[in-house]
């Protein structure tokens, strides 16, 4: 359903009156296209305190534009769109105490307004350290900046913090924030730390080496996505298949030919099966004796009504679906070797299992499982099958469901995010497409919020 709200804000009329109302004020998101796939503009490397990070080679190989800057430099007209930079990163892995930590103040405070609309701020932070407080104090600080910053700056611009040890690894992560793929990712922190001797660090180690087509990361990789047949799932097949991937497009029996007809468009294969069966994991396994490379967990269920009035059933199949067929899946797949070293697991939570939501006490509590899936399996899969395990968690996303809510509870979880409006199915799809790359190796047990920066659950 069109956001009717969002093009009358586009509108001069519309701008003076919801200025005038104080009401919110989306602004028209820049999502990659074939037209426009990076952003208009150059970037802007700044520094706060010491570092060693070696970030400029990293920096120039997302082929945008680098220039540098002194934090206490000032910049032109904000109205001068030359002179506006697409986007700004700020290594702040230097600082170490509340005094270092005043240049990020200096840093962004002269250059924040004259970032482009849809542009990017990423802040570059370190891990925390546990043997100096003053360091995890000043470096926690980043986080509670970021997310401010994000809720505040509006026009379609993104502000995120990114936790590495070493830039190399941080190559992909830093083309995803950098481009209109992370339109509607926002307010997140995501840590990149390889980890020694795994498999996937070599995946990081080889993260920015030339490439036949840097434009299909994926080519030669099979992806296998659940709940395939429309909505966030049908985005994500099409997305893995731009990006190269050969997609096996799965789904119930009763969507048999919207599966068949995407994969067919798509040059995959389609596979019908009720992954909440026993026995999906051993049919999925069998179905792919070559193997596979990225799984997407995204079939789910809801079964809204709440908890007083909740018989077993709605409860039941909401867990099984969502949770214990991911479990019962990823242990069949793992076990039998059909997730080659090197793949990627990436499994759909939702901000109603951060955040809570009325009504969906089954549906939190199976998609908060997700997260708990990935923090502890993430570590093991890395070590014992080099295989990494991420998970997406979206917020307001304009789908059929979504479109079926009431006006008022619809209009309200649109706005309720820093970029005042709800995301499209493709954001979900570029996050996913993310977390697959090859080169995505030392992003492991990330659960990242595609929701705008909801304003609910931070």
């Amino acid at each position: 359903m069109a956001d009717r709200y969002l093009s009358l804000t586009g509108t001069a009329p519309g701008r003076f009156l919801t200025r005038r109302l104080g009401l919110p004020q989306p602004a028209a998101l820049h999502r990659w296209s074939p037209d426009r796939p990076a952003l208009d503009g150059p970037v802007l490397h700044l520094t706060a305190g010491p570092s060693s990070l070696g970030l400029a080679p990293v920096l120039a190989r997302t082929g945008l534009t680098v220039t540098t800057r002194r934090p206490e430099d000032t910049v032109g007209d904000p109205a001068d769109s030359s002179a506006r930079p697409a986007a700004v990163v700020l290594d702040a892995t230097g600082v170490r105490d509340v005094d270092t930590l005043a240049g990020v103040h200096a840093a962004l405070h002269p250059v924040v307004r004259s970032v482009a609309p849809s542009g990017r701020i990423v802040v570059l932070g370190a891990p925390l350290d546990p043997a100096d407080h003053h360091q995890s104090a000043a470096q926690q600080a980043l986080e509670g900046f970021t997310r401010s910053l994000g809720k505040e700056i509006g026009g379609g611009r993104t502000v995120n913090l990114v936790r590495l040890t070493e830039a190399g690894a941080a190559g992909s992560t830093l083309r995803f924030l950098l481009s209109p793929r992370s339109a509607y990712v926002s307010g997140q922190v995501i840590d990149v730390l390889a980890a020694a001797g795994s498999a996937p660090q070599a995946d990081a180690r080889q993260a920015d080496a030339p490439q036949a087509d840097p434009g299909r990361p994926l080519a030669g990789r099979t992806a296998l996505v659940t709940g395939a047949a429309r909505g966030i799932g049908a985005a994500v097949a099409e997305t893995l298949a731009r990006d190269g991937a050969r997609v096996v497009v799965l789904d119930v029996p009763q969507a048999e030919q919207d599966a068949r007809s995407l994969a067919d468009r798509l040059g995959g294969t389609a596979l019908t099966l009720d992954v909440a069966a026993a026995d999906a994991g051993e049919r999925i396994a069998a179905e792919l004796p070559d193997g596979l490379d990225v799984l997407v967990h995204n079939a789910g269920v809801t079964r809204d009504r709440r908890l007083v009035n909740m018989p077993a059933e709605r409860w039941s199949s909401v867990l099984d679906v969502n949770l214990a067929s991911v479990l019962r899946t990823t242990d069949a797949l793992l076990a039998k070797g059909t997730l080659r070293p090197g793949g990627r697991i990436v499994a759909t939570a939702s901000i109603a299992g951060l955040a809570g939501n009325a009504g969906q006490t089954n549906y939190g509590a199976s998609k908060a499982g997700i997260v708990g899936l990935v923090r502890s399996l993430a570590p093991r899969a890395l070590a014992e099958h080099g295989v990494t395990v991420n998970a997406v968690a979206p917020g307001f996303i304009e789908t059929r469901m979504t479109a079926a809510i009431p006006l008022f509870l619809r209009e309200a979880g649109r706005r309720m995010n820093s970029l005042a409006q709800g995301g499209l199915p493709v954001d979900v799809a570029e996050t996913t497409a993310w977390l697959a790359d090859p080169a995505s190796g030392a992003v492991n047990g990330q659960v990242v919020r595609v929701c705008g920066q909801s304003l609910l659950g931070a």
